[in-house]
């Protein structure tokens, strides 16, 4: 599988809510990445694993990788990979204030937006995308 399927099938199981799964998916990449997108993988993988120990009540440690996660992912713009992080910060940070009362109910469950799909608008821009222009050599 190539690495960019490898990424997507990882979106695509913590969409899911196979947290555990998407962090493993992930993981693989992670182990062999350069700088930056090794410390970008990191970030989404604290964020499953947080998410995972959210599902088997480990509160504390959720908190903490969810923190440690969005520090990391906060080092990419709100569009990144083709993914609106911006979104996914926020929500994981909604999840931190929760988790440090548990008060009522909890936000909801977290959703990886894509935002570069063909016909979707761009994140953050307001603006579609447009086809990149053709290398002509």
């Amino acid at each position: 599988m190539k690495a960019n399927e490898q990424f997507e099938r990882g979106v695509a199981l913590f969409n899911a809510r196979k947290f555990f799964e998407a962090h493993e998916a992930w993981e693989e990449l992670w182990l062999v990445e350069p700088e930056p997108e090794k410390t970008f993988l990191q970030g989404m993988i604290q964020l499953a694993a947080a998410f995972h120990h959210c599902r088997r009540g480990n509160s504390r440690g959720a908190k903490s990788l969810l923190a440690a996660g969005i520090a990391k992912l906060e080092r990419f713009p709100s569009c990144h990979r083709g993914l609106a992080l911006k979104d996914l910060r926020a929500q994981a940070t909604a999840w931190v204030l929760w988790l440090g009362r548990e008060e009522g109910t909890g936000p909801p469950q977290p959703k990886i937006r894509v935002a570069s799909r063909k016909g979707r608008l761009a994140c953050s821009t307001g603006q579609r995308k447009t086809k990149p222009s053709r290398r002509r050599d």
